[in-house]
């Protein structure tokens, strides 16, 4: 159902909460589900990837008791095979899960959402093969049997998406003889996302060396039990920023940390580059709007999840912003890639793709249209901040912000007023 996005006919002034990190919500998930005793998580994202995630552990067997964003998490003493995982598009789901669902006691089925089998799998099952496993299938859906003995090492091409590497990493503890990992290729996107990762198995007691840049080395031994608390999704938080930066404006994120390991804290760096003013204090983070913005040449490798928010401020700032460093955003919820240019060009803006990015030159003769958001969550950040500047900017399917963020709607509209 097509829905007009609110306008701002004044510089955007607010203060926004924002809900839990979705990635530091399913790692700690999966990390409680293959403790040693029982944990309790608070900051939960309450969202359709964390449902997911939720119903997927305890599908194998674990004990997930909710009460709005708090989780306590009790693993079972064996896990238990599976039958259709619903992964929906979570890339965390179905590249975290089918690991977990590897230590069973049987087979365990996945499958997904109509796109889904359009997101990149075959690494991380082929690194499943190369324990032992016997998978059927290289997309979903997809088969898993636990091997009979598990192996200790692997090697595949991380290229497409880290989380092949985080998604082994988490259950290298529980393997016989540990895990020896090794990334083949030339390019690993979204590092700080691996990093985020081995923190938290650290935390949890577990020994994770990294002989250089492509290898890791998690001992064998037991996962702690850890009660947690999650952060603010940095990622989600830099859509509110945004706005600021957009209309002259004023937002702070209550609740950013101090340090982060999440790549949604780089959005700062950026913003400031394109001329907008950060200032931090305790426990919050405000986004001065300065006049017009100015085109930027970024790498987002790190942070690519950044890629919509940063192509709605490069289409609405002065000069050229050319976005590197992001080949792999074609296999996420959509050809982000593709859509962008495809959306940008529909309400007037010069777009193209480059070999692992986007050049974007900012104004020209925009108008208005109703966007489509490909099932994609972050498809709708990217027209909401679109349509502040742009009068008449609608989208064709709000509810897939669900994903991740589903009180955005009603959080954006009270922002915008």
């Amino acid at each position: 159902m097509q829905r007009p996005l609110p306008h701002a006919s004044a510089p955007v002034r607010g203060e926004v909460i924002v809900p839990g990190s979705k990635s530091e919500t399913n790692r700690a998930l999966v990390l409680a589900a293959l403790a040693t005793g029982p944990s309790r998580l608070d900051g939960v994202l309450e969202s359709r990837d964390s449902a997911l995630m939720i119903d997927a552990l305890r599908a194998l067997g674990v004990s997930v008791e909710t009460d709005g964003t708090r989780a306590r998490v009790a693993p079972p003493v064996r896990f238990a095979g599976a039958k259709d995982i619903d992964c929906g598009l979570a890339g965390t789901v179905m590249r975290f899960a089918p690991p977990v669902a590897m230590l069973a006691d049987g087979p365990s089925g996945f499958v997904g959402d109509p796109h889904a089998s359009e997101r990149p799998m075959k690494p991380l099952l082929d690194g499943l093969r190369q324990l032992g496993a016997i998978v059927t299938g290289d997309r979903l859906p997809f088969r898993i049997s636990p091997p009979a003995q598990y192996g200790a090492t692997v090697a595949i091409d991380a290229s497409e998406s880290s989380q092949f590497i985080s998604g082994l990493l988490l259950i290298g503890a529980r393997l016989p003889e540990g895990l020896t990992l090794r990334h083949t290729g030339d390019v690993l996107p979204s590092r700080p996302h691996i990093d985020m990762t081995a923190a938290m198995l650290r935390d949890r007691g577990v020994s994770v060396a990294e002989p250089d840049a492509r290898t890791w080395r998690v001992a064998h031994g037991p996962i702690a039990a850890k009660d947690a608390t999650i952060e603010p999704d940095l990622t989600n938080a830099s859509v509110f920023l945004a706005a600021a930066a957009l209309t002259g404006g004023e937002v702070s994120v209550v609740g950013w940390p101090r340090r982060s390991l999440q790549p949604g804290a780089l959005f700062l760096d950026v913003v400031e580059s394109m001329g907008a003013r950060v200032t931090r204090s305790a426990g919050k983070v405000t986004v001065h709007g300065a006049g017009r913005l100015q085109g930027i040449d970024v790498d987002l490798g790190a942070a690519s999840e950044l890629t919509p928010v940063v192509a709605a401020l490069g289409a609405l700032a002065e000069g050229t912003t050319t976005i590197s460093g992001v080949a792999h955003i074609r296999g996420h919820e959509t050809d982000r890639l593709a859509a962008l240019v495809t959306e940008l060009r529909r309400v007037g803006v010069d777009a193209s793709e480059t070999e692992d990015g986007l050049r974007i030159t900012g104004g020209g003769d925009l108008r208005p249209a109703v966007l489509h958001a490909y099932a994609d969550h972050r498809m709708v950040h990217f027209a909401a901040l679109l349509a502040l500047r742009i009068r008449g900017i609608g989208i064709d399917d709000i509810a897939c912000v669900s994903k991740t963020m589903p009180r955005f709607p009603s959080d954006w509209a009270g922002l915008i007023g």
